[in-house]
């Protein structure tokens, strides 16, 4: 019995072995073909700007080109390891389970790039006008580009992966991990986990720390009321089959 355990435990191991290669192989392809079409991307985001980029030296550029590129690798790459995350616990679902699970693979795509468009089309520029004005006339403005991206990335990229928040705790919910009650048992903890991640991942100002916290509470109680849905609906199921 021992033996047939360990040998279970290395063949699953090999298995998430195999999915991790694939969501990397996935991630360098998506790097590579974004490199690519990089300068155009760059010269897109650039072309609003009030003020010339400019940089210190020589692979200044090259970073920030990297910079897009691995965003741009990171958005592609979620569907794919979302699909090899789903293989992996696919054997352990129920055929219902699976066609359901496998329903959230473009919906984490779709909020990951939604959340990328509301910090850049929405947070970004409220805040960057924000810190622009604190100059006033009694600053020379001066923008290096890759100071400038860091900020936009700081800006826009956490809200891609915070925005997939609601559909991971519908899966979780719906595999049993999770329910409604624990997380509103748990809701002024994770208030302050998000508090303390708006305050990380913002510039050190009040306006861009609370321009952050209300969309994740949002997101959290949108969550919440995702979570009872999914809850509900299971349970309803449980009795019928009953």
């Amino acid at each position: 019995m021992t033996e047939e355990n360990d040998f279970n435990f290395v063949e699953q191991l090999s298995e998430l072995r195999k999915r991790l290669m694939i969501s990397a192989g996935a991630f360098l392809l998506f790097l590579v073909v974004a490199f690519i079409f990089v300068q155009p991307i760059y010269e897109w985001l650039v072309k609003d700007l009030p003020m010339t980029l400019a940089v210190l030296g020589p692979s200044d550029i090259l970073w920030v080109y990297l910079m897009l590129a691995t965003v741009v690798a990171i958005a592609g790459t979620t569907p794919v390891a979302a699909y090899q995350i789903w293989l992996f616990v696919a054997p352990a679902l129920t055929e219902k389970e699976r066609k359901v699970s496998l329903t959230y693979i473009p919906a984490l795509f779709l909020l990951f790039i939604t959340g990328i468009a509301f910090g850049y089309f929405v947070l970004f520029p409220l805040v960057f006008r924000f810190l622009l004005s604190l100059s006033s006339d009694l600053f020379m403005t001066f923008f290096t580009t890759e100071k400038y991206f860091s900020f936009l990335l700081h800006m826009t990229l956490p809200f891609g992966f915070l925005f997939e928040l609601p559909v991971i705790i519908m899966f979780l919910t719906s595999l049993g991990l999770l329910n409604p009650y624990t997380l509103r048992k748990s809701r002024k903890y994770a208030y302050f986990c998000l508090v303390t991640i708006s305050v990380l991942i913002t510039p050190p100002d009040f306006l861009s720390d609370v321009l952050v916290i209300i969309p994740l509470i949002f997101l959290y109680e949108c969550s919440m009321i995702l979570s009872t849905h999914i809850y509900k609906k299971k349970q309803k199921a449980l009795s019928l089959a009953a």
